[in-house]
């Protein structure tokens, strides 16, 4: 099998206006969702291998509450930061494991959201799990295929 679970950064603060965007902290809302969350994912039984997340913060940092939640290490990729839904895709097929998570932007996010859903996914709000599952080990087949089921969690 193949799965692919696409995380949404959670909620991030815009107190400090003169912050750079890629340096922006989560929430007091989003530091409340992610763990949840991550433990609500751990506990359906899913089994990864890889986490992979866009260098900003507040990916950074929700990432880090799933790979707690998991016991594995986050993989920092600079690419995923603003990237489009087929660079996001392309980093998970890439990284050469059946079972990967990627933590990243909108608008990339809910674009492949929608795409791998069929349009199901209307939208990933902040920390939304969107969890995709193909019954082939490869991923060239299961970027050219429909998954077999996918699922979306959300706060």
């Amino acid at each position: 099998m193949t799965t692919l679970v696409l995380v949404r950064h959670a909620k991030s603060d815009w107190g400090d206006p003169g912050l750079d965007d890629h340096d922006r902290p989560l929430n007091e809302r989003g530091l409340r969702d992610a763990p949840v969350l991550a433990e609500r994912l751990a506990g359906t039984g899913i089994r990864l291998e890889a986490i992979l997340s866009s260098t900003a913060l507040r990916a950074r940092t929700t990432a880090s509450f799933f790979a707690s939640a998991f016991g594995l290490e986050t993989e920092l990729d600079g690419d995923l930061y603003g990237a489009a839904a087929a660079t996001l895709l392309r980093a998970a097929a890439g990284r050469g494991v059946p079972a990967v998570m990627v933590v990243a932007h909108d608008p990339g996010m809910t674009a492949l959201a929608e795409r791998l859903s069929g349009g199901g996914i209307g939208h990933m709000p902040t920390c939304a799990v969107a969890t995709f599952v193909w019954s082939t080990d490869d991923w060239d087949v299961a970027t050219a295929t429909d998954p077999q089921e996918w699922s979306l969690d959300r706060p």
